[in-house]
């Protein structure tokens, strides 16, 4: 799931400056299972705001409302009989939400109240760790399920570097060296063997920016219309 965390108060607040009439707009998916941008978390910051405005003798009206996803048009279709009663619309999803509002509907102002953190699990409660950056290549098959690429202070992909000292990482002593977890790992499958198999170097082509995805089943449909 995306993880991510919601920006300071004040910062939000100082986005603000100069509208009268705000919608808050949050995502009941992947920020509202982090606890940062569903519902509960659209009320607070609603609410806050106001709090913040009327210290301040502001005279602005604070709205809320919530979606099931703001990456997916068919959930953002239906604010379209709100926003225009709205100076800006402050957006609680992810990076990718924030975009995708801002884009349906161009003529208004989106701001971001979240900082968007990493794709992580969860590792009780109220607490997410990262384990994929999305690389586009990935060779978990070849590493117990154990991502180098994100687990790796520096990425390395053919085993650890000079400097792990009892397991651990030498740019954080607190964290695990990826490779010691990856070697324990395929030391208990029965896999050491892949060890001696030498990664290529990753291909950055593939993480060519933005990124595009067809599913197989779609792209004959859209190659039809066009």
């Amino acid at each position: 799931m995306i993880v991510a965390e919601r920006k300071p108060l004040d910062q939000i607040d100082a986005m603000i400056q100069g509208f009268d009439k705000i919608l808050v707009v949050g995502c009941g998916t992947c920020v509202a299972v982090c606890m940062a941008g569903g519902e509960k978390e659209v009320e607070l910051l609603a609410a806050g705001l106001r709090m913040k405005g009327k210290l301040e003798n502001k005279q602005r009206t604070i709205d809320e409302i919530t979606v099931t996803r703001q990456c997916d048009k068919e959930y953002l279709d239906p604010l379209a009989k709100y926003v225009d009663d709205y100076d800006a619309i402050i957006s609680m999803a992810c990076g990718a939400g924030v975009q995708f509002l801002a884009e349906r509907y161009d003529e208004k102002i989106v701001l971001p109240a979240l900082n968007t953190l990493f794709i992580g699990v969860a590792e009780g409660t109220g607490i997410w760790s990262q384990r994929c950056t999305a690389c586009s290549d990935c060779i978990l098959d070849q590493t117990g399920g154990i991502c180098p690429m994100t687990i790796c202070a520096k990425n390395l992909l053919n085993g650890p570097c000079g400097g792990t000292d009892h397991g651990k990482c030498e740019v954080d002593g607190e964290k695990d060296c990826a490779w010691t977890l990856i070697y324990n790992k395929l030391k208990k499958i029965g896999r050491l063997d892949y060890l001696a198999k030498i990664q290529p170097p990753k291909d950055y082509s593939l993480m060519t920016k933005p990124g595009k995805y067809t599913h197989e089943a779609f792209k004959e449909a859209k190659q039809q219309e066009e």
